[in-house]
């Protein structure tokens, strides 16, 4: 992706390798994808990697427009993200659901935590916001606030910040098929994750679909089961 770069920002690029590369796991993503990536446009220049498990509905030719690289994968969220970071070739990597869109402010948050002391031992995630106006949204997004500051979960909505050195020492997205991001931040540990003040904006859409009570629960039960050892591959058809 070939974004416009200030002259301000010319010294963070001090070479060839991109600063930063934005990994995007899609599956018939084609509605949310555009917003999704012109949300990122403040940044600059970075290196856009897409990978699609599959899409049936133009997903894979859309991502190229916008800039992307494409790297088809075996469907599944954990698997798609692995594969993405396996094509990046950026310094740090930020991992981003198809349907989130960036605060504008984001980059500016991105860019002092990278430049920061604690930026190769630690991960940042932002903060969580449905875009949807019924106050049963407002009452997820303080419980997802709460959840992160006292259980250091974060989830993959929220996405997430991480220098590519760390990204590999900690193992990287395993193929999961659901639960890779509790997966990732619980090897990394709540000591070593940072909240970013900007908002990641998230389609509510399966809320509304589902019901706010309903598909909460059916989250908070799928974690559980997680945390008492149930296999990911169980949960997954329970999710289902």
């Amino acid at each position: 992706m070939r974004l416009p770069l200030p002259e301000v920002e010319a010294a963070f690029m001090t070479s060839s390798r991109p600063s930063l590369s934005i990994l995007i796991p899609t599956l018939d993503a084609g509605p949310a994808l555009a917003g999704t990536v012109a949300s990122l446009a403040e940044w600059g220049e970075a290196e856009l990697v897409v990978a699609d498990g599959g899409s049936r509905d133009g997903t894979p030719a859309l991502a190229a427009s916008l800039g992307a690289r494409v790297v088809p994968a075996p469907r599944g969220r954990g698997t798609q993200l692995a594969a993405a970071a396996a094509a990046a070739t950026g310094r740090a990597l930020l991992f981003l659901h198809a349907d989130t869109r960036l605060q504008p402010g984001w980059a500016a948050a991105a860019r002092a935590f990278l430049e920061g002391p604690d930026a190769q031992r630690r991960a940042a995630y932002f903060r969580f916001v449905l875009d949807d106006d019924a106050p049963a949204a407002r009452r997820l997004e303080r419980a997802v606030a709460w959840r992160c500051r006292a259980l250091g979960l974060p989830y993959g909505d929220q996405g997430l910040l991480i220098g590519a050195e760390l990204y590999q020492r900690l193992g990287g997205y395993r193929p999961l098929p659901l639960m890779e991001d509790v997966d990732l931040v619980r090897r990394l540990g709540r000591g070593r994750l940072t909240a970013l003040a900007p908002a990641a904006v998230t389609s509510a859409a399966r809320w509304r679909r589902d019901g706010y009570v309903r598909r909460s629960a059916r989250n908070l039960g799928c974690l559980s089961l997680y945390f008492l050892g149930v296999p990911p591959r169980v949960i997954a058809r329970i999710y289902a």
